[in-house]
């Protein structure tokens, strides 16, 4: 098993205006001489994560870091009430995606991502396919209306006390409806005490769905009432327009990243993103090799995971 790099300290900073008020915050780490690889992070809103650049040995990569549109370090941040979300959507992610790129003057880059990243990194790939070296990605989502109604709904089935808690928020009159939605008004509500209840609710939930595997533990992030604020509003806003994306985009545009090799890793215990997504793109984009990893959930914190996306890091490395 390839145990992750060393924790490593970025050796570079900052903010890029990518207008419409929007500040993104940036570093890098590793070998500045390195090959670049952009690491795109999940939920919406969890922020770019020190622990993903040890995916990457430090001396054979340039690894570039960077917070999403309001969250994390870059402004303004979601969990304040006053934020406008009307920008939040898939597209200006690809293009905030590619301002650094131009900013940071790199030519192409490896995609590296997981769960919303997954659909972000895929969407750039196919958007500038010829700005992609290489693909990784870990619990691989498609953004669908399929997709978030079995979490939000379906999935119900397997967890029906902690579902009860979750629909419980939601206006009698709207639990027949989109949740997403719904909870996405509930975020977006003038009472903070409405606000805070239903970020509350949403994060028990999204800590129950990824639960699946052996040994889990809850998220300590979800602790901290900014974070939780932060993390339920962009995604319940994302999921109530299915990522901004027309439904089954991903598959029907797998062509276009014919000639980009990648690898997807997904656990057989991951319902929160079942791996017969990953398998379904799979079979359309014969570039890219599945891995599926036993006893193993949502998420890279498995070992078997770990190694896996560790050793397709080590085999891209050298690669142009």
């Amino acid at each position: 098993m390839a145990e992750r790099y060393p924790p490593t300290e970025p050796h570079e900073t900052g903010m890029l205006d990518v207008g419409d008020g929007n500040q993104i915050y940036w570093e890098i780490s590793g070998n500045p001489d390195g090959k670049p690889a952009v690491v795109l992070h999940g939920g919406p809103g969890s922020g770019a994560s020190p622990g993903m650049r040890r995916y990457f040995d430090p001396r054979r990569y340039r690894i570039v870091q960077f917070d999403q549109r309001c969250c994390g370090r870059s402004t303004p941040d979601a969990a304040e009430y006053s934020t406008d979300l009307s920008t939040n959507t898939m597209a200006y992610h690809i293009g905030d995606i590619e301002r650094l790129r131009e900013h940071l003057g790199i030519e192409s880059w490896l995609l590296f991502g997981g769960s919303w990243g997954s659909i972000l990194g895929l969407t750039y790939a196919q958007e500038h396919p010829d700005r992609v070296s290489q693909i990784v990605m870990v619990s691989v989502v498609g953004g669908t209306p399929r997709e978030i109604d079995w979490i939000t709904r379906q999935m119900g089935r397997v967890f029906p006390a902690e579902w009860e808690r979750f629909i419980a928020e939601v206006p009698v009159d709207e639990r027949d409806g989109n949740l997403a939605a719904a909870y996405s008004r509930l975020l977006s509500h003038p009472d903070p005490i409405v606000r805070e209840r239903a970020a509350r609710a949403w994060c028990d939930w999204e800590d129950t769905h990824v639960s699946t595997h052996p040994g889990y533990s809850p998220d300590p992030r979800y602790d901290d009432p900014v974070f939780r604020m932060r993390f339920a509003r962009l995604v319940s806003y994302n999921w109530a327009h299915n990522s901004f994306l027309p439904d089954g985009q991903l598959l029907a545009r797998a062509d276009r990243l014919s000639g980009i090799p990648g690898v997807m890793v997904n656990g057989k215990l991951d319902i929160s993103g079942p791996p017969d997504i990953a398998w379904q793109l799979a079979q359309r984009w014969p570039d890219a090799e599945l891995i599926l990893i036993d006893l193993a959930g949502h998420g890279a914190g498995e070992a078997a995971t770990v190694s896996a996306l560790i050793d397709a890091t080590n085999r891209f490395a050298d690669l142009p």
